[in-house]
């Protein structure tokens, strides 16, 4: 019975011993993985800041502000904005400028800063330069050419003079101009056309105007005139956005115009207007303020803008 129990007794001590080394180096590990505090001799750096997806190469931004006043709104060349040149400019900081967090570009606006010759309304836009430091040289519909954008409204002042709920506000164009044979051949003292395309957000929803004649029999001189008796816009609503991030996209060509919301179907025009527009062309992007109510203001973001002819 003794040799028994001793026997019994032996191997339970055997079974315990081993049982106990297992469980203290399991323990160790345990303890040693808990005690980490997160700590590397090769600490991560915080990534670096990302940009819109904006090359400035071609384009100069019109401000509300006239700092060195010479009666006309403030302009800064592609030269002046590439290389994130923007960044540094004073003059531009408080108007259009970066926002980390959502690889954005904010265009800021309000009424009451300068304003052009032809327009009593505000805006921090973008406009279009095939050649840089030529604003003379723009794009025919035959050309034709594509805008495309994301971008946002984040933020626009509240309408209290109208029955809209907050204040109109253009974020892309395709701007007609005078050619500089039709200056010389009419002696036009201005070059400004009308705009062929503006693109609007109005109350959260997307609205495309196009200009058209008034009388399709239009011919000749009358063509090149500014008048809305001459041409008037059509109107079409393109959807809802409200404040969130959307897609769009203007494409031009021989005497028809395509404008897409978003993935939806796009809107197409084709008609005599366009076969007769005797305009050339550039588009601009960006926060024009459609107003002037004293206390107006709007916000635009910008997360990508590409052009291509």
């Amino acid at each position: 019975m003794n040799r028994f129990y001793r026997k019994d007794t032996t191997l339970s001590i055997v079974l315990f011993t081993i049982i106990f080394v297992f469980i203290s180096c399991g323990s160790d590990e345990v303890i040693q993985d808990n005690s980490t505090d997160g700590s590397s001799d090769n600490p991560v750096e915080d990534p670096a800041p990302s940009f819109a997806d904006i090359n400035f190469s071609n384009w100069k931004v019109t401000l509300p502000v006239d700092e060195n006043n010479d009666g006309k709104p403030d302009e800064y060349k592609p030269k002046d904005l590439m290389g994130f040149g923007y960044q540094n400019l004073n003059s531009v900081k408080p108007f259009m400028y970066d926002d980390t967090d959502d690889t954005s570009l904010v265009f800021y606006t309000y009424q009451g800063g300068a304003t052009t010759a032809n327009s009593n309304y505000p805006r921090t836009e973008l406009r279009e330069l095939i050649v840089p430091d030529n604003s003379k040289i723009n794009w025919t519909l035959k050309d034709g050419g594509e805008l495309k954008g994301k971008l946002k409204v984040t933020e626009v002042s509240v309408d209290n003079d109208t029955n809209n709920d907050y204040h109109y506000v253009i974020v892309m164009q395709i701007h007609g101009i005078i050619s500089v044979q039709d200056m010389q051949t009419h002696g036009f003292s201005s070059n400004n056309g009308p705009p062929l395309i503006k693109i609007y957000w109005k109350d959260g929803y997307v609205w495309s105007h196009k200009k058209s004649l008034v009388n399709e029999s239009t011919e000749g001189d009358d063509l090149l005139s500014t008048s809305s008796s001459i041409w008037s816009d059509i109107k079409v609503n393109l959807g809802y956005v409200g404040y969130e991030s959307f897609d769009f996209r203007i494409t031009a060509s021989d005497a028809k115009i395509e404008v897409q919301l978003n993935t939806n179907e796009p809107y197409v025009y084709e008609d005599v207007s366009l076969e007769k527009w005797p305009f050339e062309n550039y588009f601009k992007a960006g926060n024009y303020l459609t107003t002037l109510d004293p206390n107006a203001y709007s916000y635009v973001k910008y997360y990508n803008l590409e052009v291509t002819h």
